[in-house]
């Protein structure tokens, strides 16, 4: 079994994105991170995206709003950054208050600035596989995992458990195209699909993102297989001074054995998701003009 380190692989590609950055001298990439509410969890990963952006010489710009204001009034800030040529990346934070519906807001970035890659015409260009779509940073941080261990996915079989559109469909879409990775045949498998052991122990490559902590036992993956698990589970634990630990949708001590290669819960995709995050955000940089 080989562990797949997130942390070093992101760390190789946020160095690369430093050295491109370096080289635009007028004038560089900003992010805007939109916030609502004071959720922790929330203001923990926006802190971090905010230190990543930092180490690369990326911009960010945060602006936090109470939950108290309407989808309405979000949607007019989110059009102000739309409008903003200053602003290259529009990041909205989830989750957002029960009284915003979430696909709304995010089809409201602007296709151009969309770096999460959750609005509906990116998902329709990875579907039509342009090269121009911003593609959701979690599954575009497991498909460059997947490539740079030169873990072969043509004539491969993936099977996919989750089908959110945040990282169960399009990674199942990623896998099932024409580059490399891909050409492999991809299974979408979730909550009511009967007979589940029997789909998963045909994967040479499974993905579990289906949001239960521990999910994926040693006796659904077969023999060989490369586990990346996307699952992020806060589990009560007694010895930790949070009183809590974290644990993804595999059980990892019983499942890596088994596995050719496996990702951790943390420091396996996670990490993963925010350098993609900024390579997204050079990217809509350098397609808003040219860099200079």
């Amino acid at each position: 079994m080989e562990l797949i380190d997130g942390n070093e692989i992101a760390s190789a590609i946020v160095e690369e994105l430093t050295a491109i950055v370096s080289t635009y001298r007028t004038s560089k990439p900003c992010v805007a991170f939109v916030r609502v509410g004071e959720d922790p969890a929330s203001v923990s990963y926006v802190r971090k995206k905010e230190k990543t952006a930092g180490r690369i010489g990326i911009e960010s710009k945060l602006f936090v709003f109470p939950e108290t204001i309407s989808q309405d009034g979000l949607l007019q800030e989110i059009d102000s950054l739309n409008q903003n040529s200053d602003v290259h990346g529009i990041l909205v934070q989830a989750p957002l208050p029960d009284h915003m519906d979430e696909r709304t807001v995010f089809n409201f970035v602007s296709p151009e600035k969309d770096v999460d890659g959750f609005n509906a015409t990116n998902l329709g260009k990875l579907c039509q596989e342009d090269e121009d779509a911003f593609v959701s940073c979690t599954p575009a941080g497991i498909v460059e995992l997947i490539r740079r261990k030169g873990i072969e996915t043509e004539g491969k079989r993936v099977v996919v458990l989750g089908r959110s559109l945040i990282v169960g469909k399009p990674v199942g879409m990623l896998f099932l195209g024409k580059g490399s990775p891909g050409n492999a045949t991809v299974t979408y498998c979730h909550s009511r699909t009967p007979d589940l052991e029997r789909h998963t122990l045909e994967a040479d490559i499974l993905i579990a993102a289906i949001g239960r902590p521990r999910f994926v036992t040693e006796n659904m993956v077969r023999p060989g297989a490369t586990v990346i698990d996307v699952g992020i589970n806060r589990i009560p634990d007694e010895t930790k001074k949070s009183g809590y630990r974290l644990v993804g949708d595999v059980d990892f001590e019983k499942v890596a054995p088994k596995a050719s290669y496996i990702t951790p819960v943390p420091g396996g995709v996670g990490p993963m998701t925010v350098a993609m995050l900024m390579a997204n955000t050079v990217k809509a940089y350098e397609k808003s003009a040219a860099p200079s």
